[in-house]
């Protein structure tokens, strides 16, 4: 392959990528181990170049000995070939775009401990220029059809980080800044109805807003504000304008799910005081999508705000001056994302989630049958659409982590472009899940992922464990699982059910638990038990349960109503319901759905876990993070706390400085290593001790 000028600077200054390796004997697979999920890459957000020829995209990897992630950019040519990496290894660097122009690759990166900013990377050679250079961190931005200018989007800096910005410049110019030194924080002054979020804490006034940024003057103008959040900028065809989504309900967004697709004049000089606004649904419309001739915006919505999230998101269109919207996927009745036009603008592309499997459908825009673009029983995270209609996508699958995929437009053939775990994953035995169905105890037929254990023989019973999944309304897919490999490698079936309440099987499977947790799901999640026992596969007296989020709730309430399992493992559950009104980030969930604690507590002491905790005999183990918001360690504390008191078998283990989804490699380590000790011990009956025996602190392999 022969390179240019622009990729033969990039491998002198990165090197070959680390995944073109040099041949090896052929080495004897082996089972799944805990350290493998730190071994494997995840290829994702691809980015066709314009003129098709090449895929930017980026894998994102763990590493267990600086305990921390990283993510690199890559690139790779269409039609296949050798991989080519475009940013250096040690910094983490992710979202990459092409300019429309294909001279440059935009992305983002966050250098020297700083905030992360937008880089440039010239096609013609050179080192990546700084672009943006904000005391916040740039939270998205997108180019200008004429390759001129971006869209960025920024939340507006707290007083710490214009603090920092100030002492940085003072650094540059040689000065010495008389005010660096520690202070004590100011305390939260909260005004807010929705005043917590995970992974940021308290809620101020600081918004997320649109500002364009010439690539020329390097001059930076803001064109929304106000008390509102803006996100999903999209450019019209025609430079002049920018469509997107924001939340601007009266008298306060708070209260309400009612976001909008708005357009704005990008050369507007008032922030944003004129406004068009294009939709008028109360529920959510987002992810807004110009047509080809800049007449129209597809966009997604849902139809019942009542619903929140278990109303479909359907794929509409409507005139970009605003006017009546036109649902073109009502009866299709799956969860629809990321609308684009085709380059003809006769059809819209969208990502369905679809009975386990995520796809690629279209619709015409003039309404009419949804067609599966690109399908399969795989998990289809991400797309981009050529200009040529050529499609590159990001692909998961059972067997096979995250890479990059592409379809020519001249055929259906789905060809894989990146090879980013092929060497790996060879030394791997893997178990191929089954997707299977089974009645539920009123007769619902149900689905889910069954993990065979990796030695099974037939006829021989396994210990087996049950994992309801998070959300509630989530699914099991067809993508590559580690914990579900690690846990058949170590001699378990693995029960993935997706019970009522999970999406991919229409808005009626999905509300069907709506004020109602811990019944029709719970009858779910115990048919495909009932269902693997009756296959002859599972052993009625090794069962043990375990999930996090809905999932840890779900076990909870699993705990509380059966005796049939020897261990559980509840990882953020909640547990006295009325406890995390206000203390997590859901008011407007619970109000939705539960109603006001209140006024109607009958309700919500029905659905807390907390009140059948006298029933519970299994040994349990309850996990999360100190500062998760999401589902706060609360709900765990509580239920380690009463079953103690009963004096029953039960461990809490609080992860410091964790969220809702843990980041640090050696917590995730150290989970999966609890799960193993806690379920050999009590599902197993191994004379193991069901805590992993303490390493020393900050002490990790690799």
């Amino acid at each position: 392959m022969k390179l240019g000028p622009f990729l033969a600077a990039v491998v002198s200054a990165c090197g070959l990528p680390s995944i073109i390796s040099a041949q090896k004997p052929p080495m004897q697979p082996r089972p799944v181990a805990v350290d493998d999920q730190f071994q494997i890459g995840e290829a994702q957000d691809p980015q066709l170049s314009p003129d098709a020829q090449w895929v930017a995209y980026n894998v994102k990897m763990l590493s267990l000995k600086e305990d921390k992630s990283e993510e690199r950019i890559w690139m790779a040519p269409f039609a296949g070939g050798d991989a080519v990496a475009m940013s250096a290894e040690g910094v983490s660097s992710s979202h990459p775009r092409w300019s429309p122009d294909g001279k440059y690759l935009a992305f983002l990166s966050a250098r020297n401990e700083g905030k992360a900013q937008v880089w440039l990377l010239n096609r013609s050679g050179g080192e990546a220029q700084h672009i943006t250079d904000t005391p916040q961190d740039v939270d998205d931005f997108v180019w200008s059809p004429d390759s001129s200018r971006l869209v960025v989007v920024l939340r507006d800096a707290s007083e710490e980080e214009l603090a920092a910005a100030k002492t940085k410049n003072k650094e540059k110019e040689g000065e010495e800044d008389k005010d660096k030194k520690p202070k004590t924080k100011k305390p939260w002054v909260i005004d807010r109805l929705q005043f917590k979020t995970d992974e940021v804490g308290y809620l101020d006034r600081r918004r997320a807003h649109l500002y364009i940024l010439d690539l020329v003057t390097r001059q930076l103008t803001q064109i929304t504000s106000g008390d509102y959040d803006d996100a999903h900028p999209a450019w019209s065809p025609d430079g002049r304008l920018i469509a997107f989504a924001s939340n601007r309900s009266k008298p306060d967004p708070d209260r309400s799910y009612n976001t909008d697709i708005w357009v704005v004049a990008a050369n507007n000089t008032d922030k944003g005081a004129q406004l068009t606004q294009v939709t008028t649904n109360p529920g959510d419309d987002s992810e807004p999508a110009w047509s080809p001739d800049g007449k129209l915006l597809a966009y997604t919505t849902q139809l019942d705000p009542h619903l929140f999230q278990y109303a479909t998101h359907h794929i509409a269109v409507s005139p970009a001056t605003g006017g009546p919207a036109r649902v073109l996927t009502q009866s299709f009745d799956r969860n629809a994302s990321e609308p684009r036009f085709s380059p003809d603008g006769s059809s819209i592309y969208f990502i369905a989630d679809d009975d386990g499997t995520q796809i690629l459908a279209r619709v015409p825009v003039t309404g009419g049958d949804v067609t599966r673009a690109i399908t399969g029983r795989f998990m289809l995270y991400a797309y981009s659409l050529g200009k040529n209609g050529d499609i590159a996508a990001q692909i998961d699958m059972p067997d096979r982590a995250s890479e990059i995929y592409g379809q020519p437009v001249s055929g259906n053939n789905l060809t894989r472009i990146t090879k980013t775990n092929d060497a790996f994953l060879s030394q791997l035995k893997l178990v191929q899940p089954q997707y299977v169905q089974f009645k539920s105890k009123d007769g619902t037929t149900v689905c889910g992922y069954l993990y065979k254990p990796l030695d099974y023989t037939p006829g021989k019973k396994y210990p087996a464990i049950l994992r309801p999944h998070g959300g509630p309304v989530w699914s099991y897919y067809a993508e590559f699982t580690h914990l579900a490999q690690l846990l058949a490698a170590n001699g378990y079936a693995v029960l993935l059910p997706n019970p009522r309440g999970s999406s991919g099987r229409g808005e009626g499977y999905a509300k069907a638990i709506f004020a109602d947790w811990g019944n029709k799901d719970y009858q779910d999640d115990m048919a495909m038990v009932d269902y693997a026992i009756a296959q002859g596969l599972a052993d009625p007296d090794k069962l043990g349960v375990g999930g996090w989020s809905y999932g840890g709730i779900s076990t909870d309430f699993i705990i509380g109503q059966t005796t049939r399992f020897k261990a559980a493992i509840s990882g953020a559950g909640e547990a006295l319901n009325t406890s995390f009104y206000g203390h997590d980030q859901y008011q407007r969930d619970y109000e939705t759905e539960l109603g006001r604690p209140w006024e109607n507590h009958a309700l919500w002491d029905k659905l807390s876990p907390f009140y059948k905790v006298a029933n519970i005999t299994t040994p349990t183990l309850f996990m999360g993070g100190d500062i998760d918001w999401n589902v706060p360690i609360l709900g765990g504390e509580q239920m380690y706390q009463a079953m103690k008191s009963l004096g029953r078998e039960t461990e809490l283990v609080v992860y410091p400085g964790e969220y809702h989804e843990f980041k640090a490699p050696s917590h995730l380590k150290d989970r999966l290593e609890r799960y193993l000790a806690w379920y050999a011990h009590y599902v197993k009956g191994e004379p193991t001790p069901a805590t992993p025996p303490a390493r020393p602190a900050g002490k990790t392999t690799e």
